[in-house]
C-alpha cells in the first residue's frame, strides 16, 4: 500500500464533523469502525471509549488543516509533529500482491502500527499519511473548503494548486452564489444612479433660482 493512501484517513476523520452546521456523525462505535474502510481487523479493536478519543484526535487534525489553510506553515508542521510523536508507526516493506505468473511480490512500503487501542492505530497512520502528503506536495496542499458554511478538509492534488472546494457540489454551490451576487449588484446599480440624479436635481434647481 502506498504511503499517500494513508493521508485520506486524516481527511475522513476531520470531515465527520461540520462545526458551522453543528453536525457530528462520529457518535457511535459503528461510526468509528466505518472510518477504517476495508481494514476490518483494525476496526474490530474499536470500543465505546474510542468515540471520545477519536473526537480528540479529530480536533487536533483539524487544527493542522486550519493552520495550513491560514498560511501558518510552521504551526501546521508543529501540530502534526506532536501527533507523530504521540502515535508512532513502523514503516515496513510489504508484498501482499503479486505482479507476474511466477508470483513475484509487488514490494511496497506499509505502515505497521502497534496500538494500545483503535484510536492510537488510526491516529498513527492518519498522521503519517498526512505528513507524507505535506512533505511531498507542500503545506499549501492542505485546505479547508471555501464554500461556507462547509469548511470540510481536502488534499489539493491539482496540477496548478488551484483547488478551493472539498467537492464538485460545493464548487457548484459557490459559483451559483457568486453569480447571484453579481446579478444583484447589476440590478441595484441602475437604481443607485437614478437616486443620485434625483438627489442632485433639487440642488441644481436652487442654484438656478
Amino acid at each position: 500500500m502506498e504511503l499517500a493512501y494513508y493521508s485520506d484517513y486524516a481527511v475522513r476523520l476531520v470531515n465527520t464533523e461540520e462545526p458551522a452546521r453543528n453536525k457530528d456523525s462520529l457518535t457511535t462505535v459503528e461510526s468509528v469502525r466505518a472510518l477504517f474502510g476495508a481494514n476490518a481487523q483494525a476496526a474490530r479493536r474499536a470500543a465505546d471509549a474510542d468515540v471520545t478519543r477519536f473526537r480528540s484526535v479529530r480536533g487536533r487534525l483539524r487544527a493542522v488543516f486550519e493552520a495550513a489553510d491560514g498560511g501558518d506553515e510552521t504551526l501546521a508542521v508543529d501540530l502534526l509533529n506532536s501527533l507523530l510523536l504521540e502515535f508512532p508507526v513502523s514503516p515496513q516493506i510489504s508484498g501482499h500482491d503479486t505482479r507476474d505468473e511466477d508470483g513475484k511480490p509487488d514490494w511496497h512500503m506499509h505502515l505497521a502500527d502497534h496500538p494500545s487501542n483503535a484510536t492510537a492505530g488510526f491516529a498513527a497512520i492518519a498522521a503519517m499519511g498526512l505528513a507524507f502528503h505535506l512533505t511531498s506536495h507542500g503545506v499549501d496542499r492542505l485546505g479547508l473548503c471555501e464554500a461556507a458554511p462547509c469548511r470540510n478538509a481536502y488534499l489539493d492534488t491539482s496540477t496548478n494548486r488551484s483547488r478551493r472546494y472539498c467537492s464538485d457540489r460545493c464548487a457548484t454551490r459557490a459559483n451559483v452564489a457568486a453569480y447571484r451576487a453579481r446579478k444583484r449588484l447589476e440590478t441595484e446599480r441602475p437604481g443607485d444612479t437614478r437616486r443620485t440624479a434625483d438627489t442632485a436635481q433639487p440642488s441644481s434647481a436652487r442654484t438656478d433660482r
